[in-house]
C-alpha cells in the first residue's frame, strides 16, 4: 500500500494548484461523510417532524420578517 500512497501523492505534487485544493479538500470532507450522512438524515427527521405538527395543527408559523426583526432588537 505504500507504494501505492506514494505514486499518488507524487502525481497529486504534479497538479495544477486549483486541482490539488480540490482534491485536498475532497480527502477531507471524506474523513467525516459518515458523520454528515448521519447529520443530514436526522436534520431531515426533524424537518417531516415538524412538518407533520404544523399540518397537524400542533405548531404555528410566524412570518421571518417578524422573527428576524425580534432577533435584531435583541
Amino acid at each position: 500500500m505504500e507504494n501505492n500512497a506514494q505514486q499518488i501523492f507524487r502525481d497529486a505534487l504534479a497538479m495544477p494548484p486549483v486541482e490539488k485544493a480540490s482534491l485536498i479538500e475532497k480527502l477531507f470532507h471524506s474523513f467525516d461523510q459518515e458523520r454528515q450522512n448521519t447529520i443530514d438524515l436526522l436534520w431531515a427527521e426533524e424537518a417531516e417532524s415538524r412538518l407533520d405538527g404544523f399540518k397537524a395543527g400542533k405548531i404555528t408559523a410566524r412570518p421571518f420578517s417578524t422573527v428576524l426583526a425580534e432577533l435584531n432588537t435583541k
